[in-house]
């Protein structure tokens, strides 16, 4: 029998409901990934973060990403494209007193919490499709994408749109996992792996950093510099098996159903794990560029 294919508008728009339904309920997990509830993974550095605190290396991650914007003293009109709770958002505040801070997720809860997070600090969070939003064009100095873009599958339009909030000379950062090669020279394991990551995170599709590279290019993007940083994020997500077990024994004990979604977010962490260990064929990155 023949089956009918689904377009892709539409498993666009499933996949982004599902993104959606899956922060909304997962997102108060996170309090046991991050105290400051930073939703991505996190930066090493021998002898100045600890291996051991999970949330020194997540913070670090800000630092690494928000140094890269090269924020001078004057006033910086930051955006955070996929600012899940505000973390990146919070942690320039604190160390760049001349920076204005707007974050766009697509999840109420996101909005709601977040923004009871930033309370008194220079910075909001808004209900927006970072694809499309209702910026102005060239309105902001600096734009950050910590681990979100993924989940449009690092989508030409994701990189088009943040090219048209920065004003010319503006900067962005994104660090995020990269496929190394095409999808389909994966091998068996990495498939499976990919596969299984991409389903329980809600993620439409991993990009390669190639071609992200020419995407940016043929935007009007300079000053490309690609980042594999793997190594560096490496001590975080081995922290992965044993948040995983924590958060499960909390559950149990607290006498707490566990979530459909929180469910998923905890298998979606284990095959991120399991990606990471195909080192010829995933990898971590940070990439930066000026707008021409």
């Amino acid at each position: 029998m023949k089956t009918q294919s689904i377009p892709y508008s539409d498993f666009a728009e499933q996949n982004r409901i599902e993104m959606v339904d899956f922060y909304n309920e997962a997102t108060e997990d996170y309090e046991f990934w991050s105290s400051d509830y930073n939703m991505h993974f996190g930066y090493f550095i021998p002898f100045k973060t600890n291996p051991f605190k999970r949330d020194s290396m997540l913070n670090e991650m800000n630092n690494q990403v928000t140094k890269r914007l090269n924020i001078g003293k004057t006033k910086n009109r930051l955006i955070d494209l996929g600012c899940g709770m505000g973390a990146t958002m919070r942690y320039t505040l604190e160390h760049y007193k001349n920076v204005v801070a707007y974050g766009v997720t697509l999840s109420d809860f996101q909005v709601k919490k977040g923004n009871e997070l930033l309370e008194g600090k220079n910075g909001i969070i808004l209900k927006e499709n970072y694809n499309n939003t209702s910026f102005q064009s060239d309105s902001f100095d600096s734009a950050v994408a910590i681990e979100s873009f993924c989940h449009s599958g690092h989508n030409f339009n994701s990189l088009k749109e943040m090219h048209r909030l920065l004003k010319p000379g503006g900067r962005f950062v994104m660090a995020d996992a990269f496929l190394k090669k095409d999808r389909s020279r994966l091998c068996k394991g990495g498939k499976f792996a990919y596969n299984k990551l991409c389903n329980h995170w809600s993620l439409e599709k991993l990009e390669t950093h190639q071609r992200i590279t020419e995407n940016l290019k043929e935007l009007g993007f300079t000053n490309i510099k690609v980042e594999d940083v793997s190594m560096r994020v490496a001590p975080s997500v081995l922290h992965v098996p044993f948040a995983i077990l924590g958060f499960i024994f909390k559950k149990i004990f607290g006498f707490k159903n566990l979530k459909r979604e929180s469910l998923h977010n905890l298998k979606g962490s284990f095959y991120a794990l399991l990606s990471g260990l195909h080192l010829k064929s995933f990898g971590y990155y940070i990439i930066s560029a000026t707008k021409r």
